[in-house]
């Protein structure tokens, strides 16, 4: 019974198109119209995701050519390996606060000024689990653990899209949806270097191309470019009998290469597709919501909503958030920290929203800084989470985003108080 329900509010695809089922009913849709919409919904969402397990395994790829190339092992942030290992202990704690923090989220909404119903069902399961492993390490449990963790997670539901909402509007030039993704702090981080230190006027988007680099202003073909050359510098530095024994199959490690650049592109572009679908059919579909449950709410919905708006953003912030997780690792042992190998998922979803931000406040410089800034975050956060999670998981791995580090490493340092 838990595991079904962890599956089912785990997974954003059948949660938002609950959502969009509801809101479209609560319209008095005609039946084909709620099909329709709750299903163009359901497989936005799910295009989505195609488009990130693309991505993701093409970056694997490329953390193995990375690993091959200087032989560094370490610590990977892994949200989806912590919460592996914890949900066989902690499946009841992490399932009784995802539900009540959804529900204490939708309360919230209903009643204050912080409208915004959080459906990134997959960041709630990860927050679920760093509260629970923290809150247990600190030594609680039972009903407290559950009460605590609930609260706090159904708080932060709400309040992290609406600390997001005013840049959210300058990215989107609208106020139809808000960013719900646990990295909001990185985000805030990247938002506010970009205010005080970027130049608007200048921004990423507005990069000229001569003439005989028009090509280059396709997002898909610049994508494609960049990560060929990418892979192909860190395959030399692996070198090619090392690539073409242990990822290849033999295929020859330049054309491995510039394959697994072009379908991380490929990644991208249904990532992006499916969110042009899924936000034409939810923001109509979540106003039956707003007008009857939660008069003037707004989805929060994961960061890859946003990649549309500024494309060139999104690459800028990868190379640089994950420039400053090779950075970090230089600093790691004079600080007596544990090695952070950067992840690249984090450093790519994340990196890319933070240059986002950043170039919304600070234009190119903005995108530049603030990204490198998230890098320096996602880095070092991680490293001071490590204690908190006691000996209850692997020392292998942690979590990968800022929130859910910044949350537990307050929470761990007052309830140990």
């Amino acid at each position: 019974m838990i595991k079904t329900i962890i599956d089912t509010i785990g997974n954003p695809s059948i949660l938002i198109g609950v959502f969009a089922l509801v809101g479209l009913s609560l319209q008095r849709k005609s039946l084909s119209e709620i099909v329709s919409g709750t299903l163009k919904t359901i497989m936005g969402f799910i295009m989505i995701g195609a488009g990130a397990n693309v991505i993701v395994g093409s970056l694997d790829i490329f953390g193995k050519m990375f690993h091959m190339a200087f032989h560094i092992t370490g610590v990977i942030p892994s949200n989806e390996a912590v919460v592996s290992m914890a949900q066989k202990s902690f499946g009841v704690h992490m399932a009784l606060i995802m539900v009540l923090g959804m529900i204490i989220n939708i309360i919230l909404a209903r009643f204050t000024k912080l409208k915004y119903i959080f459906l990134s069902g997959q960041h709630s399961l990860f927050m679920a689990c760093v509260l629970s492993l923290v809150l247990t390490t600190s030594g609680w449990k039972g009903i407290p653990l559950i009460v605590i963790g609930s609260i706090i997670m159904g708080v932060w539901m709400v309040l992290s899209p609406a600390l997001l909402q005013s840049t959210v509007r300058k990215i989107t030039k609208s106020d139809d949806f808000a960013i719900g993704h646990f990295g909001s702090i990185g985000f805030l981080i990247a938002a506010f270097i970009g205010k005080f230190l970027g130049n608007r006027k200048k921004t990423t988007e507005d990069i000229s191309v001569p003439k005989h680099l028009g090509f280059l202003s396709d997002s898909s073909v610049a994508v494609s470019l960049t990560m060929t050359v990418l892979f192909i510098t860190i395959a030399l530095f692996a070198g090619p009998g090392m690539v073409e024994k242990q990822l290849s199959n033999g295929t020859n490690f330049l054309v491995f290469s510039v394959i697994q650049a072009i379908t991380f592109a490929v990644g991208v572009y249904v990532v992006m597709a499916g969110v042009n679908l899924l936000i034409s059919e939810i923001v109509p579909a979540f106003k039956g919501i707003a007008e009857k449950i939660v008069p003037k709410a707004k989805p929060a919905l994961d960061c890859p909503t946003l990649f549309p708006y500024a494309p060139n953003a999104v690459i800028i912030g990868f190379i640089m958030s994950f420039l400053a997780g090779i950075v970090s690792m230089f600093l790691f042992p004079l600080l007596g920290l544990a090695m952070i190998v950067p992840g690249l998922v984090p450093h790519f979803f994340s990196g890319a929203t933070a240059a986002i931000f950043g170039n919304a406040t600070g234009g190119r410089r903005g995108a530049i800084l603030g990204s490198f800034a998230n890098g320096l975050c996602i880095s070092f956060i991680p490293a001071l989470l490590i204690p908190f999670l006691g000996n209850l998981i692997s020392n292998t791995t942690t979590f990968g985003d800022t929130d859910y580090g910044v949350i537990g490493i307050i929470l761990g340092y007052v309830m140990m108080k």
